[in-house]
């Protein structure tokens, strides 16, 4: 079974918080991840990619859930660290353009301030 380590940091910005993602996120994994994007409190939110080989459905489901969220409360959502694998999923669900994307957490990081 795979496991999923995620890593939560502070950003430079007021109120960002980084969650570095690392691991497959797949309905294996999802739980985890779902506890941590729900934590109350969470405001301006960049998920870190860049340590997540592949993701499934079910990741991608929370992720749109996650920037629905996010939408809803104003409050800024990226994407960071997207590998190419996961781009041809954002791609092929015609999501890529939806969800806001940034090379790395540092550069959503200076985005949001």
């Amino acid at each position: 079974m795979d496991t999923l380590e995620i890593v939560q940091e502070a950003g430079k910005s007021a109120g960002t918080t980084i969650l570095r993602i690392n691991g497959p996120l797949t309905l294996n994994t999802l739980f985890g991840f779902q506890t941590a994007i729900r934590q109350p409190g969470l405001q301006n939110l960049i998920i870190d990619l860049s340590g997540t080989p592949y993701m499934d459905s079910a990741g991608l489901g929370a992720i749109l859930g996650q920037w629905a969220h996010c939408q809803r409360n104003k409050v800024k959502f990226s994407l960071t660290g997207i590998s190419s694998r996961i781009m041809t999923l954002l791609e092929i669900t015609k999501t890529q353009d939806l969800i806001p994307q940034h090379a790395t957490a540092e550069e959503a990081d200076a985005a949001f301030a």
